[in-house]
């Protein structure tokens, strides 16, 4: 995008009704690197790539607990993300406090898209460049949302944001229709493959990606390197047994026959 005479503030439309720096913000938001996210019926995973600057810098943190019972992941400006993370911190807080219970997902999430929508129509103030993936789970079940940097919310089954995440959409769009009664594990796996799709060729390995999970029994934690590993090479041998059979048949075709 390129500066005009309609985007020094946000409270400048320009005169075909657009505003330009929540534009900005969400064009932040699809070059920060990917982030995932699927629900089931009992259980939430976000998962996110590690992006460094360089070879010689550790990667930004992209997955942040909120509560025990909610997480986020976050793509565009990470530090937008830390300051949006302990705003829901403090709203866990103060729910536990005054109502000794849980605050509940979808009310967390409308109270985040209105801090993100006052800072569309404030001109000394701007859009947080950054899109939040919000994972829980309350008395109702399990929630997958994403917040938009523009104050829009929608509830997911599952999504991705971020650098390459429509080739993640497209392998989500065509499997969505099984996660609700998908195992943690299995949902797990699916967003590993779905992470992979966004990478375009290079590795997957556990030092390039975050897991996170939430559900039933369970709350919020990142999941070990070393389980992810495991569960990578799993996907790798499934991915080459098929083709064994294949092989034993091209064998069995090209071996000339005894009459």
């Amino acid at each position: 995008m390129f500066r005009n005479q309609y985007d020094t503030d946000v409270t400048t439309w320009s005169p075909a009704g657009r505003l330009f720096q929540v534009e900005y913000a969400m064009e932040a938001v699809k070059q920060g690197s990917a982030a995932i996210g699927l629900r089931s019926a009992t259980h939430v995973v976000l998962a996110a790539v590690n992006k460094t600057a360089s070879e010689l810098s550790s990667h930004q943190k992209k997955v942040f607990k909120v509560d025990d019972h909610v997480g986020i992941a976050i793509a565009g400006l990470t530090a937008d993300g830390r300051v949006l993370s302990r705003f829901l911190r403090n709203e866990c807080i103060n729910h536990a406090f005054v109502y000794e219970s849980p605050l509940p997902v979808p009310r967390l999430v409308v109270q985040l898209a209105d801090k993100a929508q006052v800072c569309t129509q404030r001109s000394w103030k701007r859009p947080y460049g950054v899109g939040l993936l919000v994972a829980g789970l309350d008395e109702t079940g399990a929630h997958l949302y994403y917040n938009c940097p523009s104050g829009n919310y929608f509830e997911y089954q599952a999504f991705a944001i971020g650098s390459r995440s429509q080739a993640a959409k497209t392998y989500l769009e065509r499997r969505f229709e099984a996660f609700n009664n998908h195992s943690r594990d299995d949902l797990i796996k699916d967003a590993l493959f779905a992470i992979k799709e966004t990478l375009q060729g290079e590795k997957l390995t556990s030092s390039i990606c975050t897991v996170a999970v939430v559900g039933v029994g369970e709350s919020f934690h990142v999941i070990d390197q070393k389980t992810i590993q495991e569960m990578i090479d799993s996907m790798e041998i499934a991915e080459e047994a098929p083709a064994e059979p294949d092989a034993v048949q091209e064998e069995a075709e090209a071996a000339p026959m005894d009459i």
